[in-house]
């Protein structure tokens, strides 16, 4: 399975049609993690799975998605309705509730994963305006299959953040 998350692009259309442009076809899911500030029918929206951010007045979207991908149970939500600034606890519990294997979220604006009871949580920080140490426009990369799990950050401009990359063992499937 092969996906690309993005999240709290808030407005910025450009950087998600070259999303679109460079990973639609050649990935088997794109997730917005919410905060597109984008109505549902916008051009730039189209072929992302997307949840409603607490800046997306209005738009259509759904405050979180379940789903299956190539036999992953996916999790997608925003997290300002879970609290996800004082503790990642709603979110694994959660995810308990929907036997999730990937949690997807964003509103923070500050990347990072890791992987709680046998369940990948990953926030691929913003790809407009970035919070927390690493101050870098960023959107994730994750490739799973039977031997593992890899997890790639990129920049705005497509460069992988290589010291952010990890690989996690077979978990789940």
């Amino acid at each position: 399975m092969k996906l690309l998350v993005v999240s709290d692009s808030h407005s910025e259309r450009d950087c998600l049609i070259h999303l679109k442009e460079k990973y639609q076809g050649n990935v088997d899911a794109m997730i917005h993690c919410g905060d597109s500030e984008l109505e549902a029918d916008d051009p730039a929206m189209q072929g992302f799975i997307t949840v409603r951010g607490n800046c997306d007045f209005g738009s259509g979207y759904p405050n979180e998605w379940v789903g299956d991908v190539d036999g992953y149970r996916i999790f997608t939500t925003h997290g300002h309705l879970y609290n996800i600034k004082m503790t990642l606890m709603n979110l694994r519990y959660r995810a308990r509730e929907v036997n999730a294997d990937f949690v997807f979220f964003g509103h923070s604006h500050e990347l990072g994963v890791d992987i709680l009871d046998d369940t990948i949580i990953l926030n691929p920080g913003s790809i407009s305006l970035p919070r927390g140490r690493i101050r870098e426009k960023t959107y994730a990369l994750i490739d799973a299959n039977d031997e593992g799990t890899l997890v790639r950050f990129m920049s705005e401009d497509d460069q992988e953040l290589s010291d952010l990359t990890q690989l996690f063992p077979a978990f789940k499937k």
